[in-house]
């Protein structure tokens, strides 16, 4: 792939992959917009990767804590009130990704994975889970801080992600819709959110990887390494950006986005 193309998807994937519009529909597409073939599952995930390290970066405090916690755990050091405050996060994310992970892997084995990538399954899926983000941001109270996550809780949230398998339904709005749910606040919901990105999008990363050392093609491992590095800037800007805005304003913005987009999207299909 060119550059121009390599950067077109690392903006993409940079921008959306924590905004609750879906960056997978995004990535799908681009080659509808621009003309150019598909870029494929691989370099999709590579892009992924590249967000993963951004919110890694950026949530640093939360991952160190997390580590102290695993140790604790383990028995190999002595636990404090952030150890353990992390093995509580800990354990809640690895519980909220088990249900993707199982799912997932069923369809990726059975060979299912790339069967919903159409511009009509985004369409659908932007609009009506959008307006579910709308309705649920706008009329659910607030009642906790990241602090008062539970495992059943953070289950719920996890069996909300499966539906992010499906293109359009985005894995950052249909979490965050889960969580204010629950009634957590907005910059708490976005946290876990993005922290919850770390499992879900590392074991896609990891199978990207597979992929890539399989095709044995430096050309699309050094895209993929390009990809990956411009998406971890963006991702970066893009979710220090998105906190500041969830401080002191609500959802709406992106629900109107999706609605748009996806209206636009089936009137160009059904036409």
């Amino acid at each position: 792939m060119t550059l121009l193309q390599l950067a077109v998807l690392a903006v993409v994937q940079g921008i959306t992959e924590f905004l609750p519009i879906s960056s997978s529909a995004h990535l799908i597409l681009v080659p509808y917009v621009t003309d150019w073939p598909d870029q494929g599952l691989a370099l999709d995930l590579a892009v992924h990767v590249g967000t993963l390290l951004a919110v890694v970066v950026y949530y640093r405090r939360d991952v160190l804590h997390m580590i102290a916690g695993a140790g604790s755990m383990a028995g190999l050091k002595k636990g404090d009130d952030k150890a353990d405050e992390g093995a509580r996060l800990l354990k809640c994310l690895i519980l909220a990704a088990v249900p993707v992970f199982i799912i997932g892997g069923v369809l990726v084995v059975m060979g299912w994975d790339e069967l919903l990538r159409s511009a009509e399954v985004i369409g659908w899926t932007s609009v009506i889970f959008g307006l579910l983000l709308y309705v649920v941001d706008t009329r659910m109270p607030t009642h906790y801080g990241l602090d008062r996550i539970t495992l059943p809780k953070a289950l719920y949230i996890g069996l909300a992600q499966v539906l992010a398998i499906i293109p359009g339904t985005s894995r950052a709005g249909i979490t965050m819709t889960a969580a204010r749910h629950l009634g957590f606040d907005r910059l708490s919901a976005a946290r876990f959110s993005m922290l919850l990105a770390i499992p879900t999008i590392g074991a896609g990363g990891l199978g990207a990887a597979l992929k890539l050392v399989r095709a044995d093609d430096a050309t699309l491992t050094l895209d993929a390494l390009i990809a990956a590095g411009l998406s971890f800037v963006v991702a970066y800007l893009a979710i220090m950006l998105f906190m500041r805005w969830l401080a002191h304003a609500t959802m709406t913005p992106f629900v109107i986005y999706r609605v748009l987009l996806g209206t636009g999207l089936l009137i160009w299909v059904y036409s």
